[in-house]
């Protein structure tokens, strides 16, 4: 067996990099699919000029056959991530160290958990995930960076990271589980009724601004449509974090690429495109990735990014939504915590193990704050009455 590292997506068969992204029989995730990394790519989004050089492992055999891929890339800062770091660079350069390059294992600007040292089902499969890390720690190596980062891996391979050596991080993102709702007035029966009502008075807040809601996949989904989301996306992210990540072209090669997987949630008032949110559909789950509005109601990001989502996925049978990263204030609208993971490997030993101190806190300080999150939860318990149906 050998790794090669390319560059570009390009240099790999889409067939033969899916074949252990999404294995057949596995839960399809859209963000490791080979169209979804490559249109990052090609349309300048992830590119060395943003930081985000590809060093992507290909696990091969003797015949050049594919037996496991990582996505990598090299990157000379931290920004798009969601697993912050920050402190650890500034605390490594006020020492004198260098922190960039530094290379991570993950999809660009989608703190989705998904396969990271992707590897199909077989008998070698432990050993080939292995190949892989040990791949990725040689090419820190040889690239001179100063640690490599697994972000957002599925909990298998954060648990065999953890036994490789790799310091253990812990965080909580907030997800909506379908328990099999007939409508979303089934969802809500089973919440307080304080909680109810709260969320029916947002959702009659939208309506009474005259606002309307589409729901767009497949060729329904026109560059008119793209144009009206990107100057949404444009206009929110702009004033959020200053330099929205995606540009214009990587919305037209997606919806090329992977239009079926794609749920588009346009809002109109007085017949104008005023907002929208964009989500990708996995087998079973749905993402919610980007938002944006060019005029700005109250609830209405409520409404497009949570509750027409949950909408969506009780009328699809969908078992899961992902609303993306953070956000305490999803609980009270039926979101409830779940773990998310990443995994580190520094190569100065002193940066270790000032890390790993660090880490060992936070990740107590992540399981209390989640079960005081649990203890809020918006469900009623097992059996009350329910005295405001």
């Amino acid at each position: 067996m050998r790794i090669r590292v390319v560059t570009t997506l390009q240099d790999v068969e889409a067939e033969h990099w899916n074949a252990h992204a999404n294995p057949p029989g596995l839960p399809y995730n859209p963000f490791v699919d080979h169209a979804f990394l490559l249109a990052l790519e090609t349309s300048g989004s992830a590119t060395r000029r943003t930081g985000w050089l590809g060093q992507h492992l290909i696990l091969e055999g003797d015949n050049g056959s594919v037996a496991g891929a990582m996505p990598c890339y090299l990157k000379s800062h931290s920004r798009g991530e969601y697993v912050f770091d920050y402190a650890f660079a500034d605390a490594y350069e006020r020492a004198g160290g260098r922190y960039y390059p530094k290379l991570q294992a993950s999809v660009p600007f989608t703190p989705v958990t998904g396969p990271r040292l992707m590897v199909a089902p077989s008998p070698e499969a432990e050993l080939h995930r292995r190949m892989l890390l040990d791949g990725a720690i040689e090419l820190c190596r040889q690239r001179a960076a100063s640690s490599l980062h697994v972000t957002f891996p599925t909990t298998y391979e954060w648990e065999m990271l953890g036994r490789a050596g790799l310091l253990q991080r812990t965080d909580t993102q907030f997800h909506w589980h379908n328990e099999d709702y007939r409508s979303f007035d089934d969802f809500l029966k089973q919440l307080s009724s304080a909680k109810r009502k709260n969320i029916r008075k947002e959702r009659n807040a939208v309506t009474a601004q005259g606002i309307g809601f589409e729901w767009l996949t497949g060729k329904d989904i026109t560059e008119g449509h793209w144009d009206a989301f990107f100057d949404f996306y444009m206009d929110t992210g702009s004033r959020k974090w200053g330099s929205p990540y995606l540009n214009r072209k990587c919305f037209s090669l997606l919806s090329a690429a992977m239009a079926d997987r794609i749920l588009l949630i346009m809002c109109r008032r007085k017949g104008k495109l005023i907002a929208g949110a964009l989500n990708f559909i996995g087998s079973d789950t749905l993402f919610g990735r980007n938002w944006g509005a060019i005029e700005h109601h109250p609830m209405l990001h409520f409404e497009a990014c949570y509750y027409q989502s949950i909408e969506f996925a009780i009328s699809r049978g969908v078992e899961w939504v992902e609303a993306g990263a953070q956000g305490p204030h999803k609980l009270a609208r039926g979101y409830l915590p779940k773990t998310t993971y990443s995994a580190h490997h520094f190569a100065d030993t002193r940066l270790a193990k000032a890390v790993a101190d660090y880490l060992a806190h936070e990740r107590e300080a992540v399981s209390h704050d989640q079960f005081a999150l649990v203890e809020h939860s918006p469900f009623r318990n097992p059996g009350a009455a329910d005295d405001s149906l």
